[in-house]
C-alpha cells in the first residue's frame, strides 16, 4: 500500500464566525499571519522537493480554520493555488477542515470543482448543552445535515471531537463517539481539551470555574472512545494536539498551554492502554496462575504493546507478576496478537520438587 504524504497549510482563524471558549486559533496553529496563494505554492514546492518517494500519493491539507467560512474570494485563491498542482499530477487531492454550519450544496459543488477530496468537520460534541457551553455556535443537528450532504456528494468525511469540554462528562463523550459512528465518517481526530493562553477557558480556569482533565483521566476517556472507533473500523488519524513550539509542556517558557492533559506521547499512552487491557484480558482467561507468556505481534505494534517508557511491561510485572517475551512477527495483522503461555506457577512448583 502506498504511503500518503500530507502537505499542511495552516489557515488561522480567518473566517470563523465566533470564538469558542477553548480556542485561540493563532496559538494552536503556531502561525500569526494570514496565508496567501504565494505562500501556498512555496509550501507545496518545498514539500514536493523533500519527499523521498515520488510515487506516493500527495494531499494538500488546509488546517487550522473554518475554511468554508472564509470569504469565497479568499477560498478560491487558496484552492486555485493548490489545484494547479493537482492538474499537473504532482498532488493527488486536497483536504479541508471546517464548521458543520458552513456546509451546503453550493459550497460542496464549488469544492468539487477544485478536486477537494476530504472534508473534516469540527464536531467537538453531540450534546447541544455542551456545545452551547463551549460557545460553538452550532448544534448537533447541523453536524448531521452537513455529514449527510458531504457523503451524498461523495467526499471523504472526517470528524473531530473533544474530550474534557466544560461540563462534558465521560458518558457525554462516549455518546458523542456513538453518535458520530452512526454518521459513518471514514476518519476521526480526538482532542483532549488544553487550556490555552488568551482564551475564555483560561479565564474560567483562573476563576476555578473550569477544571481540566488530568493526563490519566484524559487517557482513560480517550481509550474508551478509541476502542469504539476501532471496533467500527473508523481510522483514528490523531489523538491529541500536534506538539509545536507553543503547544508544548506548560512548564516550558514559550508554551502557550496553561493547564490540561498535555503529553508529548499522548497517543502512545492511549494505544498502550488499549494493548494493556487486551493482554490482561487474555491472561485472565487462563485457568492457572501465569508466570511467563510469549506475545507475537506485528512490528508496527511493538512499541505500543511495550508502552511509553515500558509502562505496560512494568505494570504486568508489578500487578500480575507476569513476565512477557515479545516477538515481532510480520505475519500477524496490525492490531492483533498471539499469546502463548510459556510458564505457569505450577511449572515452577514442579521444577522446585525436582
Amino acid at each position: 500500500m502506498k504511503k500518503e504524504y500530507i502537505i499542511p497549510i495552516f489557515v488561522p482563524h480567518l473566517g470563523c464566525p465566533n470564538a469558542c471558549v477553548f480556542c485561540n486559533q493563532h496559538k494552536i496553529t503556531g502561525k500569526q499571519n494570514q496565508v496567501t496563494a504565494k505562500e501556498v505554492k512555496e509550501t507545496i514546492e518545498e514539500y514536493l522537493n523533500n519527499f523521498k518517494d515520488k510515487e506516493n500519493k500527495v494531499e494538500v491539507a488546509f488546517f487550522g480554520g473554518s475554511f468554508t467560512a472564509i470569504p469565497e474570494k479568499k477560498q478560491n485563491e487558496l484552492l486555485e493555488a493548490a489545484y494547479e498542482y493537482v492538474k499537473v499530477g504532482q498532488v493527488d487531492s486536497i483536504r479541508i477542515s471546517t464548521r458543520p454550519d458552513y456546509i451546503n450544496r453550493k459550497i460542496l459543488k464549488r469544492l468539487k470543482k477544485y478536486k477537494v477530496k476530504t472534508i473534516e468537520l469540527g464536531v467537538q460534541s453531540s450534546n447541544n448543552y455542551v456545545l452551547a457551553k463551549a460557545k460553538r455556535g452550532h448544534t448537533f443537528e447541523d453536524v448531521k445535515k452537513a455529514s449527510k450532504l458531504i457523503r451524498f456528494y461523495r467526499f471523504t468525511l472526517g470528524h473531530q471531537m473533544m474530550v474534557g469540554l466544560p461540563e462534558s462528562t465521560a458518558l457525554d463523550e462516549i455518546n458523542t463517539a456513538k453518535d458520530l459512528i452512526k454518521l459513518k465518517p471514514k476518519m476521526v481526530r480526538i482532542y483532549p481539551v488544553l487550556v490555552i493562553q488568551n482564551t475564555e477557558l483560561e479565564e474560567l480556569y483562573n476563576k476555578k470555574e473550569y477544571e481540566p482533565l488530568s493526563v490519566t483521566q484524559a487517557v482513560e476517556r480517550c481509550k474508551e472512545i478509541a476502542d469504539l472507533f476501532n471496533h467500527h473500523k473508523i481510522n483514528i488519524i490523531r489523538i491529541g494536539l500536534q506538539t509545536t513550539e507553543e503547544i508544548t509542556d506548560p512548564k516550558k517558557e514559550n508554551s502557550q498551554v496553561v493547564a490540561g492533559p498535555y503529553h508529548p506521547a499522548f497517543r502512545q499512552l492511549v494505544e498502550g492502554r488499549l494493548w494493556y487491557d487486551a493482554i490482561v484480558s487474555e491472561i485472565k482467561k487462563c485457568n492457572t496462575k501465569v508466570k511467563l507468556v510469549e506475545i507475537k505481534a506485528n512490528p508496527d505494534d511493538v512499541n505500543n504493546i511495550i508502552g511509553h517508557k515500558k509502562e505496560n511491561m512494568k505494570k504486568l510485572k508489578d500487578l500480575y507478576d507476569v513476565e512477557v517475551v515479545l516477538k515481532p512477527d510480520e505475519k500477524i495483522k496490525n492490531g492483533k496478537f498471539e499469546m502463548t503461555i510459556e510458564k505457569t506457577y505450577d511449572d515452577l512448583l514442579e521444577e522446585a520438587r525436582k
